[in-house]
Formats: C-alpha cells, sequence, structure tokens
C-alpha cells in the first residue's frame, strides 16, 4: 500500500490500529498517551475533544495495547515510542480484559430505539468473551445473568450489565477489567433535541455507576466524547473522576498533531515550502497551551495533492452552537 513514488500512504477514515500499521500506513505516533494515563490517569478518566481528533483511533490502540486476548499484537508497539517502556510497563502490557463500547449507536431520535441500540451494542461484549461461560469460575448466578443479556431477556438488569461483565472477566482472568467508552455524550445529546433527555440520564447514570463507581473489578477506565456532560447528571456521586478537557494540559499532545509531527510529515513528502501554508489553515487548536492541527484536515490535505480546503466542515452536527445562539443572552455574549 505505497504511493507510486514509494512513500507511505496517509490513511483516511482508518480507525483499527492493527490495521493502519501492519497496512504500512503513515502513522503519527500517539503511543506515549499510554504512558501519560498509567502514570498520571485517575481511575476514571474523560477526555473530551472535537469531531475527528483520532480518538476512536487511539481507543483502539489502548485495546491492542492493555488486552490479555491480543497477545499475538503485541508487536503491533515495536519500534513505538511506547517500546521504550515495555519493561516498566510489562504488569499492564497485555495482561487485563478490556470492554470496548461506543455509544454512538444510541443517535436514533427516539428512546425505544436508542436503548435498543445500546442493548445491541452492551450483548456484542458479552457476545465477544461468551466462552468464559464455560469456565467453573464464574459464580452460577453470575452465569444466569450473563445468558440473560446473551438472549436479550426482558429480565436482564442492564443498567448493572457491564459491572456484570467486569466480574465476570476478573473471576475469569484472575485480573481486574479495563473499561473504555467512546462517544459518551452521543445518547444524551440526541436525546436532548430529540426529548427523551431525562429517561435517557437515567439509564446512562445507572450504567456509569455501577460499572464505573461501584465496581470492585474496574482496573480504571477512559471515557471520551466531544462534550463536557455536566457531572451532576451522568456522574453523580463519581468522585473519582478526572475530567480532561481541550483546557487541560494532559494529553494535549495526544490527540491532534503538533508542530513537530506536521514538520516531519512535510519533510517525509518533501514540501516543506508549504509548511507555512498548511500552519495558516490547520493550526487552529489550543489543547491546554499546546498548539494542535486539525489531523482530518491535514490528512486530507496530503490526500488532496496539497490543495487547501476547509475538509473539516460538515463532518459534525453543529446544533448545539445554533442552540446557545438562539438564546444568547447579553451576558452570556460579553463573557
Amino acid at each position: 500500500m505505497l504511493l507510486t513514488n514509494g512513500k507511505k500512504r496517509i490513511p483516511i477514515g482508518y480507525e483499527d490500529f492493527k490495521q493502519l500499521i501492519d497496512s504500512g500506513f503513515y502513522y503519527v505516533d500517539k503511543s506515549m498517551l499510554i504512558y501519560e494515563l498509567l502514570h498520571s490517569g485517575g481511575q476514571n478518566n474523560l477526555i473530551t475533544r472535537p469531531r475527528r481528533f483520532g480518538k476512536t483511533l487511539n481507543f483502539s490502540m489502548l485495546k491492542y495495547f492493555f488486552d490479555i486476548n491480543e497477545k499475538d499484537n503485541a508487536y503491533l508497539f515495536d519500534g513505538l515510542k511506547i517500546s521504550e517502556h515495555y519493561e516498566e510497563l510489562a504488569m499492564y502490557r497485555n495482561t487485563h480484559p478490556v470492554i470496548t463500547l461506543s455509544l454512538k449507536c444510541a443517535k436514533q431520535g427516539n428512546y425505544r430505539e436508542a436503548l435498543r441500540g445500546l442493548k445491541y451494542e452492551i450483548q456484542r461484549q458479552f457476545i465477544n468473551n461468551k466462552f468464559i461461560l464455560d469456565s467453573d469460575k464464574l459464580a452460577d448466578e453470575y452465569k444466569d445473568e450473563y445468558k440473560k443479556i446473551l438472549s436479550m431477556d426482558e429480565d436482564a438488569v442492564w443498567s448493572n450489565s457491564i459491572q456484570l461483565l467486569s466480574i465476570c472477566l476478573k473471576q475469569y482472568y484472575g485480573t481486574k477489567t479495563i473499561i473504555l467508552i467512546d462517544e459518551y455524550d452521543v445518547p444524551l445529546e440526541d436525546a436532548y433535541f430529540s426529548g427523551y433527555y431525562d429517561e435517557m440520564v437515567r439509564f446512562i447514570r445507572s450504567l456509569f455507576e455501577s460499572a464505573l463507581k461501584t465496581n470492585s473489578a474496574l482496573e480504571f477506565s477512559v471515557i471520551t466524547g466531544c462534550l463536557r456532560i455536566s457531572k451532576e447528571s451522568i456522574f453523580t456521586g463519581l468522585n473519582n473522576l478526572a475530567v480532561n478537557s481541550i483546557l487541560s494540559n494532559k494529553y494535549s499532545e495526544s490527540f491532534g498533531f503538533v508542530q513537530s509531527e506536521v514538520d516531519e510529515l512535510m519533510r517525509y513528502y518533501n514540501i516543506e515550502e508549504k509548511s507555512q501554508l498548511m500552519k495558516k489553515w490547520y493550526d487552529g487548536y489550543l489543547f491546554g497551551n499546546r498548539e494542535i492541527y486539525n489531523p482530518w484536515s491535514v490528512a486530507n490535505y496530503f490526500n488532496n495533492e496539497c490543495k487547501p480546503r476547509p475538509f473539516w466542515t460538515n463532518t459534525s452536527d453543529n446544533e448545539i452552537i445554533r442552540e446557545i445562539m438562539r438564546t444568547l443572552t447579553p451576558e452570556i455574549a460579553d463573557d
């Protein structure tokens, strides 16, 4: 998968870390997110970033590094920055069961269909791990509840389902579970504009509290999304939540490209003379105290024969901004 001039291809839209590495695409190394997470993160880590900034790809990377079932893919990190810390991080490298949830499936326009989408996403995690039911390590009562989720039984307790799965995984593997939740804000944003916000908040709150607050089988969690949802609405009582927005210095280099990474890209593709044009168009973000390039726009710039365009346009729904503008008071406008 090379360009005709022998250079690596720029990946557009790839969200699976293994596919990107195995196919030989150009990869901007974000593996030190793992190191920073383990050294300065909390038990529950919320990271908010705009759309198209590599959140899902980074989640895929975390899964391949931590997941006890991905030992055959440990080679993916060889040669990356994190490989310099293999010995130090040995107790975490492919040693924990990992649960990964993407809540973008809940953008359905009504509560019934949104809840159905969430249930299918949760069920998928149970299906992926159903082999543990054959083990005598699991308590019989947990097996019974596990089977209810698998069969979409109407008596299944969905609000406690992630806690249940993490407990079962801990009993099977003998080590605590890592939980990765992507697009956590999608169900609530859609519910807000579709008129079922209170119902969705109740379900998400119960799901998160059981999985992240009262869960003895939890090692740590990472939660990502675009919006900062009120802690009082879905994280009530979750005192161990570390919030990292675009105003935070933590993880400021882990999403999007910093100047040195863009400079290296320009050198690799022999177009250093266009660096100022690139900066003028796409160096538009400040995460913490670091200037950040929009990675989606940078990648598409290279894929568009280096002709600049506003590639990020129409990649997200801006209804929340429009709603704010419609209800803007003079005081808020001044702020």
